[in-house]
């Protein structure tokens, strides 16, 4: 039931304010309940409703009062000697749901904008990223080497978090900044000199000395971290070089694809110059366009049959989506494989398909444990609507070093 009161009805109750900074009031301290004072007159008290249960009463502040905006939650009693400390919970607990919740349309619409600077971006990091891997050569080094210093600043910053930071020691910001500028030089090496072996053991070597040479006392979690940081997001995302760029086998006959031929021959020269369809260049876009597909195949089997969780690392994640994300992976690297004509064979596209689903689903993995322990949703805020940058390529951190070794290793002449 609902009534307006008086103000001089006021003065034969006495009100606890129970919720100010605390859920709940103190049943050891009546004396702390004063008779309610006299309101302002500036105030617009006629907007206050008296809700009455039983022997209680709850005082609610409508959403355009100026009271509003301090969410205040007062619990009046007819006895004014006997203060329950369980009644006053159980009417905040009343008190909270009957609070003022964000607008469902509002909501709505925050989600709709969301998705649509989703969608944008993405659009426009897939075709600048298209353009960048038709490009090759010095043109997609350097952005490799762009996104590995922006995901290396993300990454120690994750580590600098307050999450991690309770349970170990991180590096010194200076030695942070050292490892992401050697990270961001690690793929430029690469491309003039091939390999990885010697820059990473001598990378390695450097940070080693800076953490044991800094004052105070180093500590094994800073070396750890650091070393992980530099295989992380530095040596793995270098084999999308060696992957674009080292595997210069022609892989299609271009008698047979000639509208093929003719993109690559009059490719601009600002873009890297005549792009030649090699196995590395076939190679990159089936692999890259598979973990698309995987991700865009898993959020969409997730929100229409997700039902049964795939790990406690990732609540969101479910065995559903994952083999939802798994067809349409191998279904991508099949169907590319066809027009492109590589690889040769069936089952080295659908070997192609999987190893590229699971590089994907355990870089998304590793990131989310990652930002798990440092207690972040997101990496950062880079890219409007998807967060940092290693939110969004982190499924790829893994899968350029899978799909350079399963090429090198198990496809006779490349796959041609």
């Amino acid at each position: 039931m609902t009534t307006n009161i008086s103000f001089s009805d006021f003065d034969c109750y006495k009100v606890a304010p129970v919720s100010f900074s605390s859920p709940c009031a103190c049943p050891s301290r009546p004396s702390f309940c004063k008779p309610f004072p006299r309101p302002r007159a500036s105030l617009e008290f006629n907007r206050l409703r008296f809700v009455l249960h039983g022997q209680k009463g709850l005082l609610r502040i409508s959403k355009s009062s100026s009271l509003a905006r301090r969410h205040i939650v007062a619990v009046a009693h007819a006895e004014p000697d006997r203060i329950d400390g369980k009644e006053p919970e159980e009417e905040v607990e009343g008190g909270q749901q009957l609070s003022f919740q964000e607008d469902p349309i509002s909501e709505q619409r925050h989600k709709k904008s969301q998705l649509k600077k989703r969608i944008v971006f993405g659009l426009g990091i897939g075709i600048t990223g298209g353009i960048i891997v038709m490009a090759g050569g010095w043109v997609f080094t350097v952005a490799v080497a762009a996104c590995i210093f922006v995901g290396a600043r993300e990454y120690f910053e994750l580590v600098r978090s307050r999450g991690i930071t309770a349970g170990m020691t991180p590096p010194p910001r200076y030695v942070s900044r050292i490892c992401s500028v050697i990270c961001a030089l690690m793929p430029i090496l690469c491309l003039y000199f091939g390999q990885l072996d010697v820059t990473t053991t001598f990378s390695a070597f450097i940070l080693a000395i800076t953490l044991l040479l800094q004052r105070g006392s180093p500590r094994f979690s800073q070396l750890s971290s650091a070393i992980f940081g530099l295989f992380y997001v530095g040596y793995l995302p270098c084999f999308w070089v060696k992957l674009r760029c080292g595997l210069a086998v022609p892989a299609i006959n271009t008698g047979k694809s000639c509208s093929l031929a003719e993109i690559g021959a009059r490719w601009p020269f600002l873009l890297g110059g005549q792009a030649h369809w090699t196995v590395g260049l076939v190679a990159t876009l089936i692999s890259m366009s598979s973990i698309i597909a995987a991700d865009t195949y898993a959020f969409l089997g997730g929100k229409a049959f997700g039902k049964t969780p795939l790990t406690n690392i990732s609540p969101k994640k479910t065995w559903e989506g994952t083999i939802m994300g798994l067809g349409g992976c191998i279904a991508t690297s099949v169907i590319l494989s066809k027009i492109l004509c590589w690889p040769s064979s069936m089952i080295s596209a659908i070997a192609f398909g999987f190893l590229n689903f699971l590089g994907s689903v355990f870089g998304d993995l590793t990131e989310s444990m990652i930002k798990r322990d440092a207690g972040v949703k997101d990496s950062g805020s880079l890219i409007p609507g998807h967060g940092g940058l290693l939110d969004r390529v982190d499924s790829y951190i893994f899968s350029g070093a899978l799909a350079y070794s399963f090429i090198k290793a198990f496809m006779p002449l490349y796959g041609v």
